[in-house]
């Protein structure tokens, strides 16, 4: 495994991290927890995870993993976690929540703690308030309860430069991979010539990237997979400090570690040959975050923007789209619908909330008159 330093912190962190949003619920903590004392064996040492990930058992599986790895004298892994400014907006919330943390997690600190999901300049506003979430992480940091204070971001580059050049925070973690990285890709190259750690979550667009190996080929040369790409081109590249992956078992966390050990850094060429394959189409899909799923109504609107993404990244015509309607990849995106697209009131509620400011209504308009369409062609 290589290792970096994290921006000016000198804390050497593997290249590769643990990312805790996808563990098999079906599994007991203690299976789960297997997993994370695997990648610590491979030579990960950095673990990241927050309140609420896995119906909100993840910080607790990685909490069975670090009382082990403590007992058995193992103690120079990493640990990350969050809070959202508007859960915790005041100090006292914030200094509970990182307690709270710290207790699930059974470890004496944590390294970094993120302010979580910003996503646009004013939840950056509340988190830095007089008496809100700010005051009480540096309140934390005094006593010794966490190392450095950070953020997470699913702002475009130019917001995230604004927030890095406040100077609050001493790193950042974004939703970077081979498909959206342009969207985001001048904040990265600021946080990096500024020497602020950089950790890139979601490199495989919410398995975006798996699920369309054919379609993605024309990006490789033929001597990887897109997956395998996409890997690469996250913990490849200078730039990013820590490529954070959801691992479901030891054969990911293996290849991950092998991408890792024989990759050659990405260059600058490298980068535009990639940006001018993708083209600006492929900056406006949906990673399949779920934070849009707001909607009073009760529509999917996450599955319904996964949906989309098969004309967004495939350039399908709407007549393929209509086709779709009856396929598999819209009953696996719609299947737990209990409403339909043509419901949608434009409240504006879910396009407060995505993280990467995609025309929600408009998509779910084109949706509607595809439903429509296929039902009416069924029916005939």
């Amino acid at each position: 495994m290589n290792y970096t330093e994290y921006g000016k912190t000198e804390k050497k962190v593997s290249v590769v991290g643990f990312g805790g949003l996808r563990f098999d619920l079906s599994k007991s903590n203690e299976e789960n927890a297997e997993l994370i004392k695997y990648a610590y064996s491979k030579g990960i040492n950095y673990f990241d995870t927050a309140p609420g990930y896995c119906d909100d058992r993840s910080e607790d599986i990685f909490g069975v993993a670090f009382r082990e790895m403590i007992k058995e004298g193992k103690l120079d892994f990493i640990v990350s976690t969050k809070g959202k400014p508007k859960v915790y907006d005041t100090a006292e919330k914030a200094v509970n929540a990182v307690k709270t943390s710290l207790k699930r997690l059974g470890v004496p600190k944590i390294h970094f703690y993120h302010v979580w999901c910003i996503r646009k300049m004013e939840h950056y506003e509340l988190c830095m308030k007089k008496g809100g979430q700010y005051e009480g992480l540096l309140k934390c940091k005094e006593e010794g309860l966490i190392d450095h204070i950070v953020f997470s971001s699913h702002q475009p580059g130019e917001e995230v430069i604004k927030v890095l050049d406040e100077n609050k925070f001493e790193g950042v973690t974004m939703g970077i991979n081979l498909l959206n990285f342009p969207y985001r890709w001048k904040g990265v190259t600021h946080a990096y010539k500024n020497e602020y750690g950089v950790v890139a979550m979601n490199p495989l667009s919410g398995g975006s990237i798996p699920s369309h190996e054919k379609e993605l080929a024309f990006l490789t040369k033929k001597v990887e997979t897109a997956t395998q790409l996409a890997l690469r081109f996250n913990i490849s590249s200078p730039e990013i400090t820590i490529t954070l992956v959801g691992f479901g078992n030891n054969h990911d966390i293996d290849e991950a570690c092998r991408i890792a050990d024989e990759s050659k850094p990405f260059t600058k060429e490298d980068i535009n040959k990639l940006r001018n394959l993708l083209g600006e189409n492929m900056n406006e899909i949906c990673t399949g975050c779920g934070y849009c799923k707001v909607c009073p109504k009760g529509i999917n609107i996450p599955g319904y923007m996964l949906f989309f993404n098969e004309k967004q990244m495939f350039k399908k015509s709407d007549e393929e789209m209509i086709q779709s309607v009856y396929g598999l990849e819209y009953w696996n995106y719609s299947m737990s619908n209990k409403k339909f697209a043509a419901e949608c009131v434009k409240c504006g509620k879910c396009e407060e909330e995505c993280t990467q400011h995609l025309p929600i209504i408009d998509r779910l308009k084109q949706i509607a008159q595809w439903e429509e369409k296929g039902t009416n062609d069924v029916t005939v």
